[in-house]
């Protein structure tokens, strides 16, 4: 049974419609100087990945000076405008099911994702889904590049090996990132990658959405099982 679930949260736990894109385009602008505009990827891709890699669309070379008043710049405009994120935004379907769910379980629950983590808990706590979730377990895009190396961190300090784990997210890079630690995959098909690419990534496990909290629960419960 796992003892963890590490979840990812844009387009797995919530969409925001927009407004985190808006926001991380006023970041921008207060961190370079210039109108963002385009941005680079950012399905299943960490902030600093992001910030770099737009900067370059626009010309840029940037540091980790740079990255960090981003991401002060970013943690802030979302605060600010933590009430249009509300009403403009919305919790998937299922998802505070879920969290409390499989919190009434025992089961532990953190966070696995490429926001920095003052976004990542505006995020949840304005959709009311933060309560279930041990943010000091988690790993965030200010720890590392990589999705992989963000999973390997959250189990050293949730002092959990990777059997004992399930990783719930909605991009090839979430499955990705969870199989190169070990650690099982339930894939939800709430973003832009459909079921067949999900699997195709090596994902076990592949549902339409969260909606159905009792086949969730049961396949954490298994999760790990061979």
């Amino acid at each position: 049974m796992a003892q963890l679930v590490l979840w990812d949260i844009d387009h797995t736990l919530i969409d925001t419609r927009g407004v985190g894109r808006e926001l991380s385009a006023a970041a921008f602008k207060r961190t370079t100087g210039l109108t963002m505009r385009e941005q680079a990827k950012i399905d299943g891709i960490t902030e600093p990945v992001i910030f770099r890699e737009t900067a370059k669309l626009h010309g840029l070379t940037t540091d980790r000076a740079a990255f960090e008043r981003f991401a002060e710049a970013l943690a802030e405009e979302h605060l600010k405008h933590a009430a249009e994120l509300r009403e403009r935004g919305h919790a998937l379907p299922g998802a505070a099911a879920a969290l409390y769910a499989l919190d009434a379980e025992g089961i532990r629950q953190t966070v696995v994702s490429g926001n920095v983590r003052p976004v990542a808990e505006i995020k949840l706590q304005v959709f009311g889904l933060d309560r279930p979730i041990l943010w000091g377990l988690g790993a965030y895009g200010e720890d590392a590049d990589g999705r992989a190396e963000l999973v390997r961190l959250c189990l050293r300090r949730a002092e959990t090996s990777s059997a004992e784990a399930v990783l719930i997210g909605d991009t090839p890079a979430d499955v990705e990132g969870a199989r190169m630690n070990g650690v099982p995959v339930i894939a939800v098909a709430t973003g832009r990658s459909d079921e067949t690419t999900l699997r195709a990534a090596g994902a076990e496990t592949v549902l339409p959405d969260l909606r159905d909290k009792e086949t969730l629960a049961k396949l954490v419960r298994g999760a790990g099982r061979s």
